[in-house]
């Protein structure tokens, strides 16, 4: 390792050196400098001219201040649109950088391994057996928000973007809610090639160690089964090449239990679908997360991601028609899901083992500055650690799935079909409305977050799914199960999952109360109700002499009476979507 930092600082030598031909800013620089995004649409071009049948250069969205979102198509077999790759059957990669774009890693090290693969350097004849889509800088608009320190916590390069999009979106959170023009271009993306596998390529926060590189695939701990095993070989097999190169990599994402606090040690998990590797799962495809160090100077971190980018080429070049196989076999089973339990939130179990961390020495001490206790890191003293990881990851939120599949009453099929457009799910219009038996959701409670969550107050409910029969008008949409989606539909749909419409507050009004009774009138029609029914008034005794803080609480005596009479709106707290065991 030490041999391939001192290569690549002689290489930093020239520092504002010309690029060679394909080359970059950063690599001119010794990978110390990031250029700027017109280089991106310049090497884009400059790529598909220099070998014209192998790669292709294309726009596939707008950001909202004008830039355009630049991807470059490679393939040797000529398959560069959607439609080739899947006359040939040839399995797509999605390769994506910049998501936070003061992480910019991908970028160079993107280019770089593109160069260095179409030479034949590296990889070879891996173009022959797949399409690389690859997409330099996926938040171009916080990439042009260019500047010294957007990056506190990282090593380099010596300038570089912001880690949001010009309206101040966190892209990495918003794969299943898709608010962002960025996002809803790259999900059109999405649909159009249905990649097989997508790497996400990120730098980490967090302390500082000896570990360069995290390496994350979903589905491992989540999903169809069978692309599980896929999923852990190509976790594992990108380790074991990261591991031969002299990096030290993880199977995990190195983020302490306790911030700060290096001996409460690591806790995996699966990530929810804002996120790239907690969505990709969902729709039966794979996904890696790359996380360089941010501690590591930008030189190594450059290099090391190259070689991930180049071990996925050639781990999918040699294993992408099975995994492509798998992935189709687990469309179908997909489809199958109605009736059964299905996971929507995973979380690590108590139980921890014990494993060696290659961290640096330490002290745990109170701060001058801000009074609190702060670890100090002395990088020049390496130190195993003996600390906890928690890996047995299992289902922490589990639903039964409907039958059938779900309803959207009329009122809200508009937005709820664009975001299920946006996502490819299959759903169909109800030309004939009328009385259903359907599944509703009554919230007992319903709990908002106090501030907001990207643009979102954000909701959590408790609650069941009950029988009743209820209205389903003319327009209302049929969302089915029996479709590869189907655990996408119930990560959007289904009231407890974590990122689910409900959970970002797309149905806020449903459980805002709306119309009120004067306490005057209520004590008028309490003692109306206690005079005509003898069995709620037995109940009243008994709320007030078993629950002493109602007995205390006059709202809450008053709303006894409320909710039993007929002007209470008995919508409140009820989710407008259904669900149902026959398809209508």
């Amino acid at each position: 390792m030490r041999t391939l930092l001192c290569l690549l600082l002689v290489a930093a030598a020239p520092a504002l050196a010309a690029p060679p031909p394909l080359g970059t800013v950063s690599e001119a620089s010794g990978f110390t400098r990031t250029g700027r995004y017109d280089e991106v649409v310049k090497l884009c071009d400059d790529f598909a001219r220099a070998y014209p049948a192998a790669v292709r250069c294309l726009d596939f969205g707008t950001t909202p201040q004008g830039r355009p979102m630049k991807a470059l198509v490679a393939s040797t077999r000529g398959a560069l649109d959607p439609a080739a790759a899947r006359g040939q059957d040839l399995p797509v990669v999605l390769v994506q950088g910049g998501i936070h774009a003061g992480e910019i890693d991908g970028k160079d090290a993107g280019f770089l391994a593109l160069r260095e693969v179409l030479e034949g350097k590296v990889a070879k004849g891996a173009l022959d057996k797949l399409v690389l889509v690859f997409v330099p800088v996926f938040n171009v608009d916080g990439h042009e928000r260019f500047g010294p320190w957007n990056r506190p916590n990282q090593r380099g390069p010596v300038e570089m973007g912001w880690r949001t999009t010009a309206q101040n979106y966190n892209l990495n959170r918003d794969y299943l809610k898709a608010d962002s023009p960025e996002m809803q271009a790259m999900l059109g993306l999405v649909q159009a090639w249905d990649p097989l596998a997508v790497v996400d390529l990120h730098a980490t926060d967090g302390a500082q160690f000896e570990h360069d590189i995290s390496i994350q695939v979903e589905p491992v701990h989540a999903g169809d089964p069978a692309l599980r095993e896929a999923g852990r070989a190509w976790r594992d097999g990108v380790i074991a090449d990261l591991e031969t190169q002299g990096s030290l990599p993880l199977p995990f994402y190195p983020s302490f239990v306790v911030s700060d606090d290096p001996s409460s040690g690591f806790a995996d998990g699966v990530a929810p679908p804002r996120f790239s590797t907690g969505y990709f799962w969902l729709r039966n495809r794979l996904a890696m997360l790359v996380e360089t160090h941010s501690w590591r100077e930008y030189p190594h971190r450059v290099r090391i991601t190259r070689n991930t980018v180049v071990s996925v080429l050639e781990r999918l070049a040699a294993n992408g028609q099975a995994w492509q196989r798998l992935a189709r076999e687990a469309d179908a089973r997909a489809g199958e899901t109605g009736g059964a339990p299905q996971p929507l939130a995973f979380t690590a179990g108590p139980e921890a083992r014990l494993i060696d961390f290659r961290g640096y020495a330490y002290t745990r001490t109170p701060s001058e500055i801000s009074g609190a206790l702060m670890t100090r890191y002395d990088e020049t003293t390496p130190q195993i650690w003996r600390i906890p990881l928690r890996d047995d990851v299992q289902p922490s939120v589990t639903v039964a799935a409907p039958a059938a599949g779900y309803l959207v009453p009329a009122e809200h099929a508009a937005f709820v079909g664009a975001k299920l457009r946006l996502h490819g799910v299959q759903f169909r219009e109800i030309a004939n409305g009328g009385k259903r038996e359907v599944e509703v959701f009554r919230a007992d409670t319903a709990q908002l977050s106090a501030g907001s969550v990207e643009g979102h107050q954000t909701l959590a409910v408790t609650g069941d799914w009950a029988r009743e029969t209820r209205d389903v008008p003319a327009g209302s949409l049929y969302v089915p199960l029996r479709q590869p989606g189907a655990r996408l539909v119930m990560a959007m749909l289904e009231p407890k999952a974590p990122d689910s419409l409900l959970a970002w507050g797309e149905f806020n009004n449903a459980f805002e109360r709306k119309e009120y009774m004067e306490d005057y009138v209520a004590e008028d029609v309490a003692r109306k109700m206690l005079a005509e029914d003898p069995a709620l008034a037995a109940a009243f005794a008994r709320r007030l002499q078993d629950d002493p803080a109602f007995a205390a609480d006059p709202q809450a005596r008053l709303e006894f009476f409320y909710r039993r009479h007929s002007s209470w709106d008995e919508r409140f707290r009820l989710y407008p979507v259904m669900r149902t065991d026959v398809a209508p």
